[in-house]
């Protein structure tokens, strides 16, 4: 979920808005470039500020400012960065009733455009923003960031969520295949154990990782149909198709030898932590996330193609399945600053400047996958723009906020207490759907 959350998600370093207290980032533009600087018609931007909120943090968020100084040595502009932290909703939901909302706001759930749509706190886009995603986006794309007819956001940074990150050298001392399926992946999980490593490295402390490993199993388990109707709650959380995906999470949740640190262990791990776990301290062989995975990865010192590698998600019932999440950038303030930046966040230009940086897949289809910095970055690239009818969008980034999108609530607190008792599984149902009931109210 989220899970845009994807990506998108480094938690860490925090960076508060002047709102909070504490200054935030601030980076001036070239001189040099700022005179002659024009965008969006004809509007010098020289002298304008605007402040943008993301999730962003740590390596995610330096390289996003990488894109925001291309858009200031452009423009003239001068932007600043405010981390929403992990809720962005809480972040921004007293910031708008306050009447300050950030100019730009960086949303990692389609589910917010909704929300804030439907409280009039987004400025529909300028027909010069609409044509840029007209060219470089397909409807399917759009449409994330439509709420009741009108476009609101751009879809600028896409996650795909379906992979399993390994470590080589653990795969070959134990003698492991890569598997395809899930019985593959629960018997070679076994012979990874037997060989001294915990085979899993979960982030039980980031909730939005289980609905991500949830949905993966789901939508290949109960098939794109009932994933539809799920992510609608036009079919209850007690639903027999959400027992099947369960009891087969139980099967590598519920082993104590899977799961690096024990249970209670990994629901003190958070994103990225569990990645350092893997490849940084070399504990576990495996950890199950989005292709954002390779910014930690590298950070940890592993080289993405040889010591961290990934392999699709395998299948746990009649679907390969490719769940994407995404993050969508808006508008809350009428600024031409503004709807500038947002221009050339749907633009080929800005694009390519972030595809040359790790940890991003673009949406954009006139980004050429060539742009990015390793072959399976690429192949992942062009998963993404060539995807097929089944690749389904990331469930809890659609839901409300309430029940897939808030630390500590809702479908992440749930899939939490399952994973410290993987053996309730009625349970687990009958709090999901109580949860799901109240959100859809």
């Amino acid at each position: 979920m989220q899970k845009a959350r994807a990506a998108a998600i480094l938690a860490g370093l925090a960076v508060a808005v002047a709102a909070c207290g504490n200054a935030p980032t601030t980076t001036q533009p070239a001189a040099s470039s700022s005179a002659s600087a024009t965008a969006g018609g004809g509007k010098t931007l020289q002298g304008v500020k605007l402040e943008v909120a993301a999730k962003w943090t740590g390596d995610e968020q330096k390289n996003f400012q990488k894109v925001l100084q291309a858009f200031m040595d452009k423009t003239g502009a001068t932007v600043t960065y405010a981390s929403t932290g992990e809720d962005t909703g809480a972040y921004l939901g007293p910031r708008i009733q306050g009447g300050s909302p950030p100019d730009v706001a960086i949303l990692p759930q389609p589910g917010l455009v909704q929300q804030y749509a439907k409280q009039n706190a987004l400025k529909p886009l300028t027909p010069e923003v609409t044509k840029e995603i007209d060219t470089n986006y397909t409807p399917y794309w759009k449409e994330l960031g439509s709420a009741d007819g009108k476009s609101y956001g751009v879809l600028i940074k896409a996650a795909h969520k379906s992979l399993v990150w390994y470590r080589s050298q653990a795969f070959d001392d134990a003698g492991v295949q890569v598997p395809t399926n899930w019985d593959e992946l629960v018997k070679a999980s076994q012979t990874i154990a037997d060989s001294g490593t915990p085979p899993f490295s979960f982030c039980g402390a980031s909730g939005w990782t289980l609905t991500d490993l949830f949905e993966n199993v789901y939508l290949s388990s109960a098939g794109p149909e009932n994933y539809d109707k799920l992510a609608k709650h036009e079919i209850p959380w007690t639903d027999p198709s959400v027992a099947t995906a369960l009891q087969k999470i139980a099967q590598i949740v519920g082993k104590k030898e899977f799961v690096l640190d024990g249970n209670s262990g990994a629901l003190q791990t958070d994103f990225p932590t569990c990645v350092t776990k893997v490849f940084g301290q070399k504990k576990a062989a495996m950890v199950i996330e989005a292709d954002f995975v390779a910014t930690q990865a590298t950070a940890d010192g592993a080289k993405v193609g040889e010591e961290a590698k990934y392999f699709p998600f395998p299948k746990a019932g009649d679907t390969a399945p490719v769940v994407l999440g995404g993050d969508v950038a808006v508008a809350m303030k009428d600024s031409p600053g503004a709807m500038a930046l947002l221009q050339f966040l749907a633009s080929k230009e800005g694009g390519e400047i972030w595809a040359k940086l790790p940890g991003y897949l673009s949406p954009n289809k006139n980004v050429s996958p060539d742009n990015y910095p390793d072959p399976l970055t690429k192949a992942l690239g062009q998963t993404i723009i060539s995807a097929g009818d089944a690749v389904r969008y990331d469930m809890s980034d659609l839901s409300p906020s309430a029940f897939g999108g808030t630390d500590g609530k809702g479908e992440w607190k749930v899939l939490q207490d399952f994973l410290r008792t993987p053996t309730d599984i009625k349970g687990a149902q009958t709090k999901l759907e109580d949860e799901a009931k109240k959100a859809w109210k």
